[in-house]
């Protein structure tokens, strides 16, 4: 990975964002364009691929190769270009709405095989693209356009979830702390396979519950209290009590590394497949003896 010195705004695009004014995605990019400022990183070298929703308009805002893709799909869109291109940094951007409803399906095959991407999920626990629906990560009771006496549905645990699918780096972090956010993001892009982001990204338009001043105080940094990310365990621990703030107003909101491990990723597992067997040459001749015999 050749490094080059660049600044922050060299990262981004000229083209403006549409987000509603205070909404928490402003500060990913800011944190997204830090990062590869501060890694060196050339933009003609970055792939980022989205899915369809508020979030998922962020490639538009930075100046790199994007593929703003369909809904819920971003995850194989980016596999696809990493198998392809495994020298590329390739990060989805995505949303709670877009990664774990639609897309759903997805996240636990890119994570077991651990894939080398990096996912950032700006969960704002809310549809707002499609003004206000109640999303995957959505508390129960939050209003929305087609949840007037309160949603009913339980809340996903991006956390617990990714963790339990095999991501070997697993973290949180807020919207609201840019230098947090900006090494979370750093961490997850230089680790080695699949790195799962969740960013608390509060929607001032349609989430009038969990709002930055709501998270003002509650967030506290796990590592800093000594958390150990190489400890599975204790990181589902952990993770098991990341929503616990929906039901006791005195919980704190966990951010930092739960968990972080090395292993073989999959294009590494892939190489070392193509080592040990020849590639076909004459695929004909493979047909020919694969044809069944005439009896």
């Amino acid at each position: 990975m050749m490094e080059v010195s660049l600044r922050p705004t060299d990262y981004k695009s000229d083209v403006e964002p549409t987000w509603c004014s205070g909404c928490g995605d402003f500060g990913v990019v800011a944190a997204l364009t830090r990062a590869y400022a501060e890694l060196g990183l050339k933009p003609e070298n970055i792939v980022s691929v989205s899915g369809i929703g508020c979030s998922s308009r962020l490639p538009l805002f930075v100046k790199n190769y994007s593929v703003h893709s369909l809904h819920g799909r971003a995850i194989p869109v980016a596999v696809g270009i990493k198998l392809a291109r495994p020298e590329l940094t390739v990060i989805v951007e995505t949303g709670d709405g877009d990664l774990f409803s639609i897309g759903a399906g997805h996240n636990p095959h890119a994570a077991r095989r651990n894939i080398d991407i990096t996912v950032i999920c700006m969960d704002n626990q809310v549809y707002g693209l499609t003004k206000n629906q109640i999303s995957p990560t959505s508390r129960e009771g939050l209003y929305g356009s087609l949840t007037p006496y309160g949603s009913i549905d339980r809340p996903v645990n991006p956390i617990a979830t990714m963790l339990s699918y095999g991501a070997t780096f697993v973290a949180q972090t807020y919207a609201g702390n840019l230098k947090h956010m900006t090494e979370i993001i750093k961490q997850a892009i230089q680790h080695k396979g699949f790195s799962f982001v969740n960013v608390i990204s509060p929607c001032p338009t349609f989430n009038k519950v969990d709002t930055f001043q709501y998270y003002k105080g509650k967030v506290k940094d796990i590592n800093e209290q000594g958390h150990d990310p190489s400890d599975y365990r204790k990181a589902l621990e952990l993770a098991f009590h990341d929503l616990d703030h929906y039901y006791d107003p005195n919980a704190p909101v966990p951010i930092g590394v739960f968990y972080k491990v090395q292993m073989e990723t999959y294009e590494e597992r892939m190489l070392s497949v193509k080592k040990r067997y020849k590639p076909v040459e004459d695929m004909q001749a493979l047909i020919d003896v694969c044809k069944p015999k005439a009896i």
